[in-house]
């Protein structure tokens, strides 16, 4: 990728944030961010990847707090252990535990979905969250992807896929098992190279991240469709959490870095505030039925146009599959 090239990409993501921030900061002005109020959700089994810090901690432990059995998937041991016993004593919920699983090797997370199965617990909701963020040099996965597409999304691509029987058998009418992605509003600035999802041939950090997480939004839209043409009780919808004030930054430019040293209790959202959308997707009976949406601030809004396109959402679910090693069966469903 050319300087130029490389420096639009960078540009465009930094607008995008920035955009988000000003956002933030007038709600913040008009009366902030008001917490909203969930079901408890007794019986009910979550699984959350990226569990032990940031927004995926404090939707683990507002999850625990309503009552659900939740799954910490990790690579962290140390951390998650951490994490899970802070939760238990915040929320007096003893159903929480972790399972290892490093979403950048394909042979862990089937190991994880094992690990699962073998519980014989249900599940109810899983939360697609984990991830890095414009990683400087281009770093490749033990399976040979590009850092950002590998562990973002493909690695959540096919740990859903491993684990969509088990949401399928606990959904039902009426109480649907649901499917939550986090992406962000850095998806609106991405583009989709079909080409070369690894960023082979040249490298910029903002555009590899941003690509990910566009990929996340049209995964979402088609694995929606393809739920719905088997008449699945299992819905599958993205989430947007705003800029919020966790450690996912440490990659990104030193003015920004220093912004968010200095004004992030202002203008970032906290890590609690970053998760209400992704457990209101998760359990508000608002939704229940409904999938194939992009959610911001707990409300439905427009993603890029470009994620609507059929026939792209299409071709990168077939790339997965043929990358990942998971069944196609886009044709046979939609062909019935």
């Amino acid at each position: 990728m050319s300087l130029l090239s490389a420096a639009r990409a960078a540009l465009r993501v930094y607008a995008a944030g920035a955009a988000v921030i000003v956002a933030q900061l007038l709600r913040r002005c008009l009366g902030g961010f008001v917490e909203p109020v969930f079901p408890p959700q007794p019986e009910r089994v979550a699984i959350v990847t990226g569990g032990t810090d940031g927004i995926g901690y404090a939707t683990a432990k507002r999850l625990a707090r309503l009552g659900m059995t939740v799954i910490i998937a990790g690579n962290n041991k140390v951390r998650a252990q951490e994490a899970v016993k802070k939760i238990k004593e915040e929320t007096l919920n003893d159903k929480v535990e972790f399972l290892y699983c490093n979403l950048a090797s394909m042979g862990s997370i089937q190991q994880f979905a094992q690990a699962f199965k073998k519980k014989k617990l249900p599940l109810h909701v899983l939360v697609n969250n984990a991830g890095v963020m414009m990683v400087p040099q281009r770093t490749m996965t033990v399976d040979g992807f590009e850092e950002h597409i590998g562990l973002n999304y493909l690695g959540h691509f096919l740990l859903t896929n491993l684990l969509l029987d088990a949401l399928k058998d606990s959904g039902r009418p009426g109480c649907t098992a649901r499917v939550v992605t986090v992406s962000s509003a850095t998806h609106y600035v991405g583009e989709l190279d079909l080409d070369d999802l690894h960023s082979s041939s040249s490298y910029s950090p903002h555009a590899a991240y941003a690509q990910s997480k566009l990929a996340l939004v049209l995964f979402s839209y088609h694995l929606q469709a393809l739920l719905d043409a088997q008449g699945c009780p299992v819905t599958a919808n993205v989430v947007d959490p705003g800029v919020v004030n966790t450690d996912l930054y440490r990659h990104v430019f030193w003015g920004t870095r220093l912004v968010k040293k200095i004004f992030g209790w202002w203008f970032f959202k906290t890590p609690d505030e970053g998760a209400w959308t992704s457990v209101y997707a998760a359990v508000t009976p608002e939704l229940e039925g409904v999938g194939g949406r992009y959610l911001y601030n707990e409300k439905e809004t427009k993603s890029l146009e470009v994620t609507y396109d059929l026939k792209l959402q299409r071709q990168l679910w077939a790339r997965s599959c043929s990358m990942t090693g998971v069944l196609d069966v886009t044709q046979e469903v939609f062909s019935r």
